[in-house]
């Protein structure tokens, strides 16, 4: 006897396989799916309505780990355990967040200025990889206990200005929570996709997505051609939304009441009380003139008036990168033939305004603004699926493309799914001083160890001149045409000198060998990720002791005797811990 799934809370057959599409937001996620009966994109709810899952990832002492609402709780009580924006820190280096490392409340560790950044909670370090992959595991659980079936594959989104390694840590993370991640998609093109802009292949359009969320707020015009989505440019503040409208209503009460900024940062519940008392105004007068309410017994009110007034200047900013993505598209407003609108802070009616007066134009704002983005993934996914026929899908790379970096790990730069024809580079260095060649190793597969892939060539950059370690940049590029032939290119910068070879990556694997290679991506992701960090974490031991050595030689005559004690037992300590220590061991003696 054959069984059918029948979904309790649909009433609906189950498809055996679903795709979903998924929002990674700085300041909430959410799932998305085409609904197997009105083929329709609709978010998934919980029994109360809930749809958003706020980004935030809470350790509790017992090492119990919450997301979402209940995290959200902890913001206040315990900051140091609770991690919010992790999307700001995906692919970054510290160099990369140094201005704005006050606006995190939790540790972010510098290393060194080149590496990604790590973020400390108690005894362990946790990459923005391993906290990404909590919150998208909490979607894949609660998508789940909806549909009441398996959850296996997604369709991500992400800002249209994510590179390539924001990229690749987005898929890490969405591996790490035993997601097979099909395609990642700007989140512009979803929420285009949303609007059925681009389902027709004779649509030629340019359109202007505005996106000011919780914490950011990005530009981006679209040139649409033949279902293909060209990013023309993109602008934006990555420290500008919601929340930035929020404290200004803040700052304006705690003006008019006497409280001053010490008194806020001091008692950090009636700040907190406050901000949410903020966000309550702001919502009310979305539809309505006036509000007013209580904190600590004292009463505070707020006309649509005033608000326009105080957030102008918050606004304007958005109107500033407006222009400045039309001057880097070579365009005018009257270029522009859709406008749409996405994330909740477009609600206010002064935003909408704005944008519209700006453009010339209607803007497009029925569907809900927080789920535009998620809706547009899910229409992606059934295109993906093979369901919707009108959308044109280029031909793709069936398994990611990299090469080999210290410790036998694969760096993939041309990720799986990929369109193709598709080009990527990535920047290198040489790790020993006077090192004169570089071997360039090219892998194709899912897995972190190039050991567990499939080596497709080899070469040697030979000629490099003699430069201190770190000094040389190589640049290694990768590009398959559409003939799905790649050409790896390793060029050394500063002198020019270059090498390239042709491989054909498609050679001899059969279906079933690239669905297995998948499957044990996915079924070893976890101790995958746990090898690469602990080889990054030896990687990076090994760079600190050798240059710390160096240091000491050059320098000895400058310090003292206790000092070079205190630091000869530190390296000492730490190339114990290289052999034998984890990867949180080794990391503190880094520290």
């Amino acid at each position: 006897m054959a069984k059918i799934g029948i979904n309790i809370a649909t009433g609906s057959l189950q498809q055996n396989e679903m795709i979903v599409g998924i929002d990674l937001g700085t300041t909430n996620s959410l799932v998305a799916i085409i609904h197997p009966d009105t083929r329709q994109p609709v978010v998934l709810k919980e029994h109360d309505g809930v749809s958003l899952v706020p980004s935030i990832v809470h350790f509790g002492g017992q090492g119990q780990v919450t997301v979402g609402d209940e995290a959200k709780k902890f913001l206040v009580t315990e900051p140091q355990h609770t991690i919010f924006s992790v999307k700001r820190l995906m692919g970054k280096s510290y160099a990369d967040i140094r201005e704005h490392s006050g606006y995190f409340s939790y540790k972010v560790i510098d290393d060194n200025t080149e590496s990604l950044v790590k973020i400390q909670v108690g005894e362990v370090f946790y990459s923005p990889v391993e906290l990404s992959s909590l919150i998208l595991k909490e979607l894949k659980t609660r998508a789940e206990h909806i549909l009441k079936t398996p959850v296996t594959k997604a369709v991500i989104t992400v800002p249209a200005y994510f590179n390539d390694a924001q990229r690749q840590a987005t898929r890490d993370a969405g591996k790490l929570a035993g997601l097979d991640v099909l395609r990642i998609v700007n989140e512009p093109t979803a929420a285009s996709l949303a609007y059925g802009l681009g389902l027709s292949r004779e649509e030629v359009k340019t359109i202007a997505v505005y996106d000011l969320g919780g914490g950011t707020f990005d530009i981006s015009v679209l040139r649409i051609s033949g279902g293909i989505f060209e990013v023309l440019s993109t602008n934006g503040d990555t420290y500008l939304g919601g929340d930035d409208i929020d404290r200004t209503i803040v700052q304006h009460w705690a003006a008019e009441a006497g409280i001053t900024e010490d008194e806020l940062r001091v008692h950090k519940n009636l700040s907190q009380e406050l901000r949410l008392l903020a966000e309550a105004a702001k919502i009310a007068l979305s539809s309505s003139e006036s509000y007013s309410g209580v904190v600590a017994e004292q009463a505070f009110s707020l006309t649509r008036q005033q608000l326009e007034h105080l957030i102008k200047p918050l606004v304007d900013r958005t109107i500033t990168c407006c222009i400045n993505a039309l001057k880097d598209a070579g365009l005018d407003t009257r270029d522009i033939d859709e406008v749409v609108m996405v994330g909740g802070s477009t609600r206010v009616p002064m935003v909408k305004n704005s944008v519209s007066t700006f453009f010339g134009k209607k803007v497009h704002d029925t569907l809900n603004p927080d789920e535009v983005v998620a809706l547009g993934a899910a229409v992606q996914a059934d295109v993906l699926a093979g369901n919707n026929k009108d959308l044109l899908l280029l031909d793709i790379t069936p398994l990611s493309l990299g090469i080999e970096t210290m410790g036998g790990l694969m760096d993939v730069l041309i990720p799986r799914n990929s369109k193709i024809p598709s080009k990527a580079g990535r920047q290198y260095t040489t790790q020993k001083d006077g090192q004169g060649s570089m071997r360039i190793s090219v892998f194709q597969g899912e897995r972190d160890l190039v050991k567990d892939n499939r080596k497709l060539a080899e070469f040697n950059l030979t000629g490099i001149p003699g430069m201190p370690a770190g000094l040389p940049k190589v640049e290694v590029s990768f590009l398959v045409n559409a003939d799905g032939i790649l050409t790896v290119k390793a060029k050394e910068l500063r002198s020019g000198v270059e090498q390239y070879i042709e491989v054909k990556p498609q050679y001899g694997l059969t279906d079933a060998e690239v669905e297995k290679m998948l499957m044990e991506s996915i079924t070893h992701a976890r101790e995958d990720i746990q090898t690469r960090a602990l080889v990054e974490a030896q990687t990076e031991a090994l760079q600190i002791i050798d240059t710390t050595r160096q240091f000491i030689q050059r320098n000895t005559g400058f310090l003292t005797a206790t000092e070079l004690a205190d630091t000869l037992h530190a390296i000492d300590e730490l190339t114990r811990l290289r052999e034998q220590g984890t990867k949180d061991e080794i990391q503190a003696g880094v520290e």
